[in-house]
């Protein structure tokens, strides 16, 4: 089943719901008004009957008056259909009856009902047919019960009428809301259906496409196509970062292989060589090999740090202890590099995180530091601190430093300044330093002038 017509249906039925009820308020409403009028001309008419009975019987020696007060009762009875009048006097016999049809025995309780409250209902309207009974007092005749009852055969026609009325009404209201509730539904889901064939046309080699926006922005469907056009901005990103990534890769992984498959090519143009020469041509096949092993361990660590955090096991991890042990790897590497590590006055410098991915974040770092002080002779500074919200980690050197254009790329995969061109790397380090920061919710900051060294800085956010 569509939305469309899901939606239909749904308004639809809540629309014949409302209108259902409406129309059982309306009848029954009407039905019981009328019934209170009805019972209200049976109590008058017993009054009537009281008054005329009460009158014929005090001028009963006069015939002339006699028949005239028969022939006006008949007259009067004739006015309702079915209509029956009964007087009960004191000692509850029945002393007059007018009208037609059988005459339904009246309890003698109800008749003493009658007498206490003054008027009474024998019995509410069945099939439109009602009795009623009203106390009438006479000084001469005593208390009487007056008894009236008839059908109400104007409710009955006027009712039946209105049902028809009513149902017809209700089918048509039905049809038309149907009809409206189909169309307004695919108006309201045209923007959709646009939108689907708008997607159809979105392909994994062209995400420059992008959803239209019609109408209010502010709407559901306005508010879709714009979360829509963000997740296909950060997948165009995406699928260029992973191009770019995969053909910077590509290149960086072919230099050493070049140079490692030249070196063998032509170690094997000559049937003999003296053992200094294959030393050397072993030693440069080495070289090259080391250079493919560290590319391909910092390509994993990149794919590494780009998994989804929850995927990632974390732990309570010291930065003090973290900085001592990146300083002692550090000093493997690079034995005559001068670091200097200040921890500040601050004693708790714990955050949570992958400690094997900080390590390398922080290893990463100082190696780049020391690689461009050595040149010149520097010193390295690796300072710990922290504030209210952030434990940061400052690391200075006393390098080169980097142009104001090159300071916007350091964190593009395997790109090279300028000024470290003559330094061995692939520019992966703060790349992957970033992407374990992001990983982290920390952030990475460079700062760097031509000639005055660089400082790059590491910040987590304090736990709480």
């Amino acid at each position: 089943m569509t939305i469309r017509l899901r939606l239909a249906l749904q308004f639809g039925t809540i629309l014949a719901l409302t209108l259902l009820l409406f129309a059982l308020a309306i009848y029954f409403a009407t039905q019981e008004s009328r019934r209170e009028v009805f019972t209200q001309n049976l109590f008058k008419r017993t009054m009537v009957v009281g008054h005329a009975y009460v009158a014929g019987q005090n001028g009963r020696d006069n015939a002339g008056e006699e028949a005239s007060y028969r022939n006006y009762l008949r007259q009067l009875y004739r006015t309702l259909p079915a209509e029956q009048g009964r007087v009960y006097d004191a000692q509850n016999r029945l002393v007059f009856r007018e009208g037609q049809g059988p005459t339904r025995p009246v309890p003698v309780a109800w008749l003493a009902e009658v007498r206490r409250s003054g008027r009474a209902v024998l019995e509410t309207e069945t099939n439109y047919h009602e009795t009623v009974g009203l106390l009438y007092h006479d000084d001469r005749l005593g208390p009487l019960v007056v008894v009236a009852s008839s059908v109400d055969e104007d409710s009955r026609q006027q009712l039946r009428e209105l049902r028809q009325l009513l149902v017809g009404g209700l089918l048509a209201a039905v049809a038309v809301m149907g009809l409206g509730s189909w169309m307004f539904a695919g108006q309201a889901l045209w923007p959709l259906r646009r939108m689907v064939r708008e997607v159809d046309g979105i392909t994994a080699t062209d995400l420059s496409q992008r959803l239209t926006r019609t109408g209010e922005t502010t709407d559901e469907i306005g508010l879709l196509t714009q979360r829509f056009n963000r997740l296909l901005d950060r997948l165009e990103a995406a699928f260029v970062g992973q191009r770019t990534f995969v053909r910077d890769a590509s290149h960086e992984l072919r230099t050493p292989l070049t140079a490692l498959i030249g070196e063998l090519e032509v170690s094997l143009l000559q049937a003999e060589r003296s053992p200094t020469e294959y030393r050397r041509v072993l030693q440069s096949t080495l070289d090259s090999a080391r250079q493919l092993n560290n590319l391909t361990n910092g390509l994993l660590q990149i794919a590494r740090a780009s998994d989804d955090p929850s995927q990632v096991p974390m732990a309570e991890v010291r930065l003090d202890e973290l900085l001592l042990h990146a300083h002692e790897q550090l000093l493997r590497r690079h034995s005559t590099c001068r670091v200097d590590l200040d921890f500040g006055e601050a004693e708790n410098f714990t955050v949570r995180g992958n400690e094997a991915l900080l390590l390398s974040a922080v290893l990463n770092v100082l190696d780049n530091a020391c690689k461009f002080s050595q040149a010149s002779g520097g010193t390295v500074t690796a300072t710990l601190a922290r504030t209210r919200e952030h434990l940061t980690l400052l690391v200075s050197d006393e390098g080169p430093g980097l142009s104001a254009a090159d300071l916007e790329q350091v964190f593009v995969p395997f790109f090279r300044a300028a000024s470290a061109r003559a330094v061995p790397g692939h520019g992966i380090g703060l790349p992957l330093t970033a992407r374990i920061m992001a990983l982290h919710s920390g952030m990475v900051r460079v700062e760097s002038e031509l000639g005055q060294g660089t400082q790059v800085w590491l910040e987590w956010p304090v736990p709480a």
